[in-house]
C-alpha cells in the first residue's frame, strides 16, 4: 500500500562525505528501488515507474525542495526495468539538489564513491511539500527574465537536476498526481497514458547554450 502524499514518512540512509574543505550530506532510500527505469533520451530523459517508485520520486522531490543543504540520491540503475523501455538510451541514476549547495555535476562521481552504508533515519514530509500552484505561476516561466528553472546535466551515469525551491515546487503537483491518482485511474482505464512532463533548462525565446531546454518524461508503467 502506498501512503497518500498528504503526508509521507520515508525511511532513508544519510551519508556525510568530505571532499577537501567541503562536506556533503547525501540522502537516499533505505531500501533499494525495486522497479523503474530512468534513461537518457534524445530530448532529455525518460523515467518509467510503478506506484511505489512514483511515491518515492514524489517524496524525494519534495524533500529536495526543502533541504537546501542535502543531496537527494535515487539509485535506480540497478532496479528491475520495464521490458517496454529496453530500447531507450543508457540507464541513469537521479540526483536532486538545491542550487545553494553549488555542487558541480562533475563532482558527483567522487561523492558517490565515498557514501558508505550511511546511517538510518526517518524523514517526514508534511502536506505542504506538494503545493498546487496557480496557473499564473506556471505561465511566468516563459518570461525572458525568469530564472527559477531546473538546470540539468548528465554525469557519471546520473541525471543531476539542480534548482531553487520554486523550481522544484512548480513541478511537484504533477508528481503528486502521478503517485496518487494514476494507479486508480489506470485500474479503470488500462490503456491510458499517464505521465508527468517536467521542463528542464530555460524555456522561452532565449535559451542557455550550456543548459538547453529538455524534458524529463515520467511515465507510469506496468511490469509488462
Amino acid at each position: 500500500m502506498v501512503v497518500p502524499l498528504a503526508e509521507r514518512t520515508w525511511a532513508v540512509r544519510i551519508s556525510t562525505v568530505r571532499l577537501g574543505d567541503r562536506q556533503y550530506r547525501v540522502i537516499r532510500p533505505a531500501r533499494a528501488v525495486g522497479f523503474g527505469g530512468l534513461y537518457e533520451g534524445r530530448l532529455g530523459a525518460q523515467f518509467c515507474l510503478d506506484k511505489h517508485t512514483a511515491a518515492t520520486l514524489a517524496t524525494a522531490w519534495g524533500l529536495a525542495a526543502r533541504s537546501p543543504h542535502s543531496i537527494v540520491f535515487l539509485p535506480v540503475r540497478a532496479a528491475r526495468r520495464p521490458d517496454r523501455c529496453s530500447w531507450w538510451g543508457r540507464p541513469l541514476d537521479l540526483v536532486l539538489l538545491h542550487h545553494r549547495l553549488a555542487v558541480p555535476a562533475s563532482r558527483w562521481k567522487q561523492i558517490r564513491g565515498r557514501l558508505g552504508a550511511g546511517a538510518p533515519y526517518t524523514v517526514t514530509l508534511p502536506a505542504g511539500a506538494w503545493p498546487d500552484r496557480p496557473v499564473a505561476d506556471h505561465r511566468r516561466v516563459w518570461n525572458d527574465g525568469y530564472r527559477d528553472h531546473l538546470r540539468w546535466q548528465i554525469a557519471a551515469d546520473t541525471l543531476v537536476l539542480t534548482g531553487s525551491r520554486e523550481a522544484f515546487d512548480l513541478q511537484t503537483e504533477q508528481l503528486r498526481q502521478l503517485a496518487e491518482d494514476c494507479p486508480a485511474h489506470l485500474a479503470v482505464t488500462p490503456g491510458t497514458h499517464c505521465c508527468a512532463e517536467i521542463n528542464l533548462g530555460r524555456i522561452g525565446r532565449y535559451h542557455d547554450r550550456r543548459n538547453p531546454p529538455a524534458e524529463l518524461h515520467v511515465e507510469y508503467c506496468r511490469l509488462r
